[in-house]
């Protein structure tokens, strides 16, 4: 069976001698737009590349603003502090989810709060959601506070696993009917949409990654998108070292951060954004390939949701068993074809292992079972 999906993908990548699971691919204008910023000697956060990258944004996601930083990470780190999360709140998050969400909280001094996985979707789980919530938290005066700890539930932060979109209206509604405010960690879902909206846009804030393994990419990056005009220019203000606009003095009216992007990043992530609705329309062939593969075996898909279109980024399978899932693991590593497992569960990491946590049954599942599959962009 093993040697089977390997022979499927290497099918899929029959270039390749050794098949990554995720490699970029530049064939656009990325060495023109990066000779133009070395000729122009624009090559720091200043620069005509960085405006167009978030105006592309803007245009493919449909947010009204959004502002460039150096990673995903340092976006959400700016998000949280946008949505009032401040030291010794509570974030309610996934424990299954990449580090940068739970380090971005933990930046703020804030302690992360892990709820389950859904059973349909490797995101949030919107019942586990409101059972937490209605066991733990009670209003007052317009904010929602843990009555056990005494502290308040700053924010909600749901993960689009792998641009798999979590149901996000539900989400969205439980945090409004209990006051905490609803951050999207996007950074995985460039591309990835829920019932027609594009994710990343339901909360007050939400944030995009293009890290080098990512669909678009221009070496690190990262981007706050948002719909209010208020938390836009703030974004932009602390991400650029709260600088007060001058000519020449130097005057810095908050702490800030030194996150703005530089304009030579920005050149390269135009050229990619330029590109992504081919390397879409790629993505979901493969997609289509692996589920027609997959089919009718013991071995199940992770395929998109009702309501969702997914960007696939990272295409992944799940085992019956976490010793299927070592042995495959093994074989398929050892045989040209790059696989890797989901991530440790957040409070299964030494810094994270005294946060709060609900029981997180369906998250240990995916846990022992999950297996990414190569996802590249072919062809091109």
């Amino acid at each position: 069976m093993y040697n089977e999906i390997v022979d499927f993908v290497k099918s899929l990548y029959p270039n390749e001698k050794f098949i990554p699971l995720h490699a970029p691919v530049f064939h656009g204008n990325e060495k023109k737009y990066l000779n133009d910023c070395i000729d122009t000697t624009f090559v720091s956060s200043v620069g005509e590349y960085v405006n167009r990258f978030e105006e592309m944004v803007c245009q493919y996601t449909g947010a009204k603003y959004a502002i460039a930083t150096t990673n995903g990470t340092s976006a959400l780190h700016v998000s949280l502090i946008l949505a009032g999360v401040e030291r010794d709140t509570e974030v309610l998050s996934q424990a299954l989810t990449f580090v940068a969400t739970t380090n971005a909280i933990s930046y703020i001094g804030a302690v992360p709060v892990f709820i389950d996985s859904a059973k349909d979707n490797l995101g949030m789980c919107p019942q586990s959601l409101e059972n937490y919530l209605g066991l733990n938290a009670v209003i007052r005066n317009g904010h929602s506070f843990n009555k056990v700890t005494g502290r308040r539930i700053s924010a909600c932060v749901p993960m689009h696993v792998f641009g798999n979109p979590v149901k996000i209206d539900e989400i969205e509604a439980i945090c409004t009917r209990y006051k905490v405010p609803l951050v999207e960690d996007a950074a995985e879902s460039l591309g990835s949409f829920y019932k027609g909206e594009h994710t990343g846009l339901k909360g007050i804030v939400g944030t995009l990654s293009f890290n080098g393994n990512k669909i678009v990419t221009c070496g690190g990056g990262g981007m706050i998108i948002t719909n209010d005009e208020k938390i836009a220019k703030k974004a932009k203000h602390i991400t650029t070292t709260a600088k007060v606009p001058h000519k020449w003095e130097f005057f810095h009216d908050e702490v800030g951060y030194n996150y703005r992007l530089p304009n030579l990043n920005a050149a390269m992530a135009c050229a990619q954004m330029e590109s992504l609705p081919k390397f879409l329309d790629n993505k979901r062939q493969t997609a289509d390939a692996y589920r027609k593969f997959f089919n009718g075996r013991l071995i199940r898909f992770v395929d998109e949701g009702p309501g969702s279109k997914s960007n696939f980024w990272l295409n992944a399978i799940q085992f019956d068993t976490k010793f299927m899932r070592d042995e495959f693991l093994e074989y398929s590593n050892n045989n040209g074809v790059m696989t890797r497992p989901i991530w440790r569960l957040m409070n299964d990491l030494p810094a994270f292992k005294n946060a709060p946590s609900m029981p997180l049954e369906n998250a240990k599942k995916y846990v022992e079972t999950i297996v990414n599959l190569p996802s590249s962009v072919r062809g091109l």
